[in-house]
């Protein structure tokens, strides 16, 4: 036990060394811990003592890691990957393991079985990395981040028929149809009532649990859940970490998920930077040195024809050549659970010793280079989709004929509020979705074409330069750049509303040609202090004061970021701060009805600028003050945000309440 908590934290003293140190270099983390293993392995510093401790601990963060996965993962979310799951997961094993064997069948003289053999070694990618890197850079809900998910989970439900292969190659197992089938039907019955199980009394769990207020004991019901449900599925013979999978699943179904993945996370951490060493630590060191060149001509063949066999299997799906090359490059590594399966390989001969350590020191350096591909995926893949041109379904799309309209980029949760309260508002709109699954759903309903909007072609088809506003409501940050860049440059006059995750991406947007740029991350700490304040009974002008106060900041300091000659454009904003133009229906109650604009001294009384007026579909601009409002007509104000809001009763017909200016 001393030796194994001394391994421990020496690989924690290193790793803060060389983390740091990849750091400087803007290296990702999982390079620095991979790095970290190589260090202290056996092959070169040889500082840990027990090697099969620190990896069986290191399985604890892959388990983790596709636990919370699975919590992530909604039921509308897993249905829709339901297709990609089994459709792209069967093509990318099955087109792989084809091509290996055939390889074999040429090269080996018709050694099927080592062609079998290499070919799942092949197909396998890493969950832990490629998840852990997609996660950090928040890609994992993009058309790519789904995809490679789906194909991930359906390797990690082909582990165990892979490892029951080898046996069955080496002619060491024979299995008949009827212990097969009575295999099968163990796995699919225990599974089956541990899930039946879980959906009636897990709920009632958690209840209890919750009651209880107590952290210590809602965390250890995770982790004892989480990893229970791994060492079933292990015992099975399937994946610990689909078992993790399958936990997090159940538990998403939760409403108290959110607290239970907020403990896990720093576990998850943890674990999984020990995993990452413990990769590094199969590396030898000696070898490399001696074999460089044929170790990085074999995985730069290795890389690049698996990139190859993966292409089909997003293609097949609709999705465009971009999509398809960010997910074939995200999975261009070898595996972690290639690794157990390489030692069965071993065992049954499948292996020289020279080809173990090929293989050993291909896999760590394809880990350790993924962060870099999945860096340069997407500008590779805009290249050669621009280089490769209109696709079939872009040629012969219609042009979409409307003026004034609405473009919505993507079909999320934002996407289909805005689609709603477009049509509701008789507002013309157009929907650009890359999900083939869910144009093809909404077809009937939806104006909703498929295609990539950062494609010229695409957006010529949908009336760019025709087109009022866009409003971009994906979540992938290159693409919505990409979008946002090609639209700015097709329609110099498009207004476009950007939706991002964190704030540091509005100033580089904006740059880009975005008028408005929402960020996820600052829209939501303005409602949790609204819901604060509104608690505390602050007044509601008040909390709106306090809203306008912080907005006018935040967009006053993306200003200084964005423009660097804008004095004069800061001095008029400055001289008019937290104006705003504002559009007011006037309702049938409201005592603005039936007497003129001179007669409701709405710029006396309220400090509020009438500066056009909708009637009848007839916009007046300027308003004669003569004019008597009627019901139904839309008043376009322009005034301060907090006359605005004081203002709002009269046109409503509530209680009104004088503010003088």
């Amino acid at each position: 036990m001393d030796g194994l908590f001394s391994d421990v934290i020496l690989l924690f003293i290193l790793s803060i060394a060389v983390t740091l140190l990849c750091n400087k270099l803007r290296l990702p983390v999982t390079v620095g811990f991979l790095l970290t293993g190589v260090l202290c392995g056996p092959y070169a510093l040889g500082l840990v003592s027990d090697v099969k401790a620190i990896e069986h601990i290191a399985d604890i963060g892959v388990a983790i890691l596709l636990f919370t996965i699975g919590m992530e993962l909604s039921g509308e979310a897993l249905n829709r990957l339901k297709r990609p799951v089994f459709l792209g997961g069967t093509l990318q094993i099955g087109l792989t393991i084809l091509i290996v064997t055939l390889f074999f069948l040429f090269y080996e003289k018709n050694d099927w079985q080592k062609g079998i053999f290499w070919g799942c070694l092949v197909a396998l990618s890493s969950s832990a990395i490629v998840l852990q890197i997609m996660q950090t850079k928040g890609i994992t809900n993009t058309p790519a981040g789904r995809l490679s998910l789906a194909i991930l989970v359906f390797q990690d439900i082909m582990v165990a028929p892979m490892l029951l292969c080898v046996p069955l190659l080496s002619g060491d197992l024979k299995l008949s149809a009827l212990d097969a089938a009575l295999s099968i039907g163990k796995v699919a019955g225990i599974l089956g009532s541990v899930l039946l199980l879980a959906h009636f009394f897990l709920n009632r769990l958690m209840e209890s649990v919750m009651r209880t207020r107590t952290r210590e004991i809602l965390l250890t019901t995770t982790i004892g859940l989480c990893m229970g449900m791994a060492l079933l599925t292990h015992w099975l013979g399937l994946s610990l970490s689909l078992g993790a999978f399958l936990a997090g699943l159940m538990l998403a179904r939760s409403p108290y998920s959110m607290s239970v993945i907020s403990g896990v996370l720093p576990y998850r951490d943890i674990f999984m930077s020990l995993f990452f060493i413990s990769v590094g630590m199969m590396l030898d060191i000696s070898f490399c040195m001696h074999h460089i060149w044929h170790i990085l001509l074999v995985t730069s063949v290795f890389i690049v024809a698996k990139s190859f066999l993966t292409l089909p299997a997003v293609l097949v799906q609709g999705y465009p050549i971009k999509v398809a090359i960010i997910v074939s490059l995200s999975l261009a590594q070898v595996g972690e659970f290639a690794f157990v399966l390489a030692k069965q390989g071993m065992e049954a001969n499948f292996f020289s010793p020279l080809a173990y350590q090929l293989f050993l020191a291909t896999s760590v350096i394809s880990m350790i280079i993924t962060p870099g591909l999945i860096l340069v995926a997407p500008r590779l893949g805009e290249f050669v989709q621009k280089r490769f041109g209109k696709t079939k379904e872009e040629a012969e799309a219609p042009v979409y004929e409307r003026d004034d309209h609405l473009i919505i980029v993507g079909f999320g949760i934002s996407g289909k509020h805005l689609a709603h309260v477009a049509k509701e508002s008789n507002i013309p709109y157009v929907i650009l979705e890359m999900n083939p699954e869910t144009v093809k759903k909404n077809a009937s309903t939806q104006p909703i074409l498929h295609g990539d909007a950062s494609q010229p072609v695409v957006l010529e088809h949908l009336g760019i330069t025709k087109a009022r506003i866009m409003a971009i409501v994906i979540s992938d940050p290159s693409a919505v750049r990409a979008i946002t860049t090609e639209a700015r440059h097709m329609n110099p006059n498009l207004y476009i509303v950007a939706r991002t995750r964190f704030v540091t991406e509005i100033a580089p947007l904006t740059r880009l040609g975005a008028n408005v740029v929402i960020s996820e991350e600052f829209e939501s700490s303005i409602e949790v202090f609204n819901t604060v304040l509104s608690q505390y009974l602050v007044p509601r002008q008040d909390i709106d004061a306090f809203a306008a106060e912080i907005r006018q900041k935040n967009y006053r300091m993306i200003r200084r970021m964005t423009y660097t000659s804008s004095e004069k454009f800061d001095a008029i904003m400055s001289s008019i701060p937290d104006s705003s133009l504002q559009a007011m229906r006037i309702n049938k109650e409201s005592s603005l009805c039936g007497i003129s604009l001179a007669e409701s001294a709405l710029r006396q009384k309220y400090g509020v600028t009438v500066v056009g007026l909708m009637r009848g579909g007839k916009t007046m601009a300027p308003v004669d003050p003569k004019l008597v409002f009627e019901p139904n007509d839309v008043t376009y104000l322009f005034a301060k945000k907090d006359k605005l809001f004081a203002v709002s009763p009269l046109f409503t017909g509530q209680k009104e309440t004088e503010q003088r200016a």
